[in-house]
């Protein structure tokens, strides 16, 4: 086997101090409209911990809600920080063999930064189906129209529309100086790694944001974090990202617990686990009911029960 050209335990970074970004999940009520007033909670509570809340993610259910409620989640938003940073999911639908649909990524930038937000850009079939050069040039063009964005991969194990770029288009990403990070989620170490050390050597500033809920550890090496598995639980994840930036050993043990609960919850079929987030909030109290959007997977009420025990070893459920 070929020697790798990284060594994990010399990229290890201790004290580091974390930047966060939780990917919010959006609540709905017994009506089937969305929970207004548990999703403005839990934006100032992710905020208020010094974690960035990101909306209309894939925990915002982007792919599934319709364009209204896309720019009342941006409004309440808006509102809820009056003015703070939040991120959120520039999402274009289309099929395979699709043209890369430039104004509407531009429509979808233009309105998450006239509320103030920083466009994460989704993939799509049109972007991700075009030859190295010509995504890059897709790149560009958001960025011509945008003061700052994050990118974002992702597995086809996530979503069809998803790619891991090869380390070449990767490195051409970097040098958009607009784009400030990139979430990365092959749901594998190596390729995160291999970011890592090519951001360290071309790009210091940008960040790798880990996707990775089956290895939040990246934090370790380098990694900052844009995660749905935070948002059961922000507060846990700031304490966490404090032991690690104190050298407090504390952060070890804390990290695994969560980690378990990220195993349990993203277990196939994966995009469940906005279900399992429901169910976790509401053991909390910090959602009315723990119903999802009606086109999303779901889990099993037996669920709730081992959601709990995690919760009790949290000590953040009774």
């Amino acid at each position: 086997m070929p020697e790798a050209a990284y060594d994990p335990v010399s990229m290890i970074k201790p004290r580091r101090k974390l930047t966060g970004i939780s990917a919010v999940l959006l609540p709905y009520l017994e009506s089937g409209e969305i929970d207004r007033d548990s999703l403005s909670a839990h934006i100032a509570r992710t905020a208020e911990v010094g974690i960035t809340p990101a909306v209309n993610m894939d925990t915002g259910y982007v792919n599934l809600i319709d364009e209204p409620t896309f720019i009342e989640v941006l409004k309440i938003a808006q509102q809820t920080l009056s003015g703070g940073p939040f991120v959120a999911g520039a999402f274009v639908s289309d099929q395979t063999g699709a043209n890369f649909d430039a104004a509407g990524y531009q429509r979808k930038t233009d309105l998450i930064q006239e509320h103030g937000g920083t466009p994460v850009i989704f993939q799509s079939f049109g972007l991700i189906e075009q030859s190295p050069a010509e995504i890059i040039e897709s790149y560009q063009t958001i960025a011509a129209n945008t003061d700052r964005f994050i990118g974002f991969e992702l597995t086809k194990d996530l979503a069809p529309f998803g790619s891991v770029y090869d380390l070449d288009t990767y490195a051409a990403l970097m040098e958009i100086p607009q784009c400030i990070g990139a979430k990365h989620s092959s749901f594998h170490r190596e390729p995160e790694w291999e970011r890592l050390q090519l951001r360290d050597q071309k790009r210091p500033d940008f960040k790798v944001f880990t996707g990775n809920d089956f290895g939040i550890d990246m934090v370790q090496y380098g990694s900052d974090y844009l995660l749905g598995l935070s948002t059961f639980a922000p507060d846990l994840f700031a304490k966490r990202d404090a032991y690690w930036a104190a050298g407090d050993p504390a952060f070890y043990e804390l990290n695994d617990q969560l980690q378990y609960l990220g195993y349990f919850t993203f277990r196939n079929p994966s995009p469940a686990y906005k279900h399992s987030a429901a169910q976790f909030l509401h053991l909390r109290g910090w959602t009315k009911t723990n119903l999802t959007h009606p086109q999303s997977p779901t889990r099993p009420d037996t669920d709730i029960e081992v959601l709990r025990e995690l919760g009790q070893r949290l000590n953040v459920i009774d």
